[in-house]
């Protein structure tokens, strides 16, 4: 017998596309599709002793350099108890560095030191085929419609615009 929510047919998206039974669908997705990209970093993360929650700050201050504490916790939406946590194992791991802000003596700037450097990069090849190969099969159009429902998820769409 197959599950009515993940094996069977989705709900006809063109005429019930918010139906509550596709938004709940789209919701499992989203947590499924999550728990799969990270679960492909695991191993490379488990190797160094950390985590999830050292994965996203590592991707965020490797797609930032010189991102502020602040920044960062606008970015992950966790508390400062638990980022300092994070922080505190990715700075005495030789991960990241922080530096004196150059505007501002009182922020300071997150910068990955070539060993973060290393352990993001194998993370994101990690990480990258799965999300190639999803790419691929949905298609541009596809693609884009993903991005504009995600962006549409986190209410901030102009930190989400295409750098030219």
């Amino acid at each position: 017998m197959s599950d009515a929510k993940f094996g069977g047919m989705p709900p006809d998206t063109r005429a019930l596309y918010l139906s509550d039974e596709a938004l709940k669908q789209g919701l499992d997705l989203l947590f499924v599709a999550a728990r799969d990209v990270a679960g492909k970093a695991a191993p490379v993360l488990a190797e160094a002793g950390l985590g999830r929650a050292h994965a996203r700050a590592l991707h965020f201050i490797a797609r930032h350099p010189g991102l502020s504490v602040a920044e960062l916790l606008s970015f992950l939406k966790i508390t400062k108890q638990s980022l300092n946590r994070v922080l505190n194992e990715l700075l005495q791991g030789g991960f990241v560095e922080r530096k004196t802000g150059l505007q501002d003596r009182r922020t300071r700037s997150l910068e990955l030191t070539p060993r973060g450097k290393a352990l993001a990069d194998a993370v994101w090849n990690a990480q990258r085929p799965l999300l190639v190969a999803a790419f691929k099969t949905a298609g541009q159009d596809a693609v884009n419609g993903y991005r504009k429902v995600l962006i549409g998820m986190t209410g901030e769409p102009d930190r989400w615009r295409t750098k030219a």
